[in-house]
């Protein structure tokens, strides 16, 4: 058992197998563009996709740096919707009530969720790095003492049981077992609670994981589950589904846009965009209720 610091109080952290300390050396060594520039533009770091239709103007911009700034821009408005679209989806939140960020990257969904309701938010992340810049830039706007993030694995978080009104994960579950995870989130929510996750999982109603999936779990070091595994892990854990939404046909363009932004490529855009294309991969929301 190790230690890490919020910044308050040490707290444990617990010993991560050698899958987890890989992705935490992954998530600990990053620096993309794609997620360090959209960010810049408003210190809200989002570590996911977009929705919505872009705006597909900004790539006739004849002047080369106001194409990369409008793009850019756009990108994170898609992205920054994508939080939003999330965040509205947490139920009756109000300004007493906590709230908890599973896999919360540099921390702009907690951020986002707490300007919305006013609420208390915990983040974690198994990034020392990232838990560190989050605290920062939460400390910078001056809401350190409502919104905090820690170093700590989201299957055992050593958070208070049933303290929280809402908890969500993010494009973070392909990190992790379903069934640990969801069982943290049931014991961590309130009878009545809300769970939200938004994920890419794939389409077993194909058979195996695509080509195009294991091509993408190769390049994030995750491991893609299918679609029905996440329905069965939630019943088994006390978090019964009140509504499911396929945003697979809204991420499409950011995809589109994103593979056309020279500076923020990371070579796997036309991977995502022909595994959507192909029926083989989704973009998934589903909305729990703790019972």
């Amino acid at each position: 058992m190790t230690t890490a610091h919020t910044g308050t109080t040490p707290v444990p952290v617990p010993t991560q197998s050698t899958y987890q300390n890989r992705v935490a050396e992954y998530w600990n060594a990053e620096e993309n563009p794609v997620n360090l520039e959209l960010g810049a533009l408003d210190d809200l770091y989002h570590h996911h996709y977009g929705i919505g239709d872009a705006d597909r103007s900004v790539l006739d911009d004849p002047d080369p740096d106001q194409r990369r700034e409008r793009i850019t821009h756009e990108l994170h408005r898609l992205e920054h919707s994508q939080a939003e679209f999330l965040a509205s989806r947490l139920g009756n939140v109000s300004p007493t009530d906590r709230v908890f960020d599973a896999g919360c990257g540099r921390g702009g969904g907690s951020i986002v969720a707490h300007l919305r309701y006013g609420c208390h938010t915990d983040g974690v992340t198994i990034s020392r790095k990232q838990a560190d810049f989050a605290n920062e830039q939460a400390r910078k706007r001056g809401v350190d003492g409502k919104v905090r993030y820690h170093h700590r694995n989201m299957l055992d978080t050593g958070l208070d049981t049933g303290a929280y009104a809402a908890s969500w994960n993010n494009e973070s579950t392909m990190y992790v077992e379903l069934d640990l995870l969801f069982a943290e989130h049931s014991r961590l929510l309130r009878r009545g609670g809300r769970y939200v996750v938004i994920t890419g999982c794939y389409n077993d109603t194909y058979g195996q994981a695509s080509r195009e999936v294991s091509l993408i779990n190769a390049h994030y070091i995750c491991d893609i589950h299918p679609r029905s595994a996440y329905f069965k892990a939630l019943a088994r854990n006390r978090l019964v589904p009140v509504h499911v939404q396929d945003l697979t046909a809204a991420t499409i363009p950011y995809w589109e846009l994103r593979r056309n932004a020279e500076h923020l490529v990371t070579g796997i855009e036309d991977t995502f965009l022909t595994a959507y294309r192909n029926g083989s991969f989704q973009y998934l929301m589903i909305v729990a209720d703790r019972v």
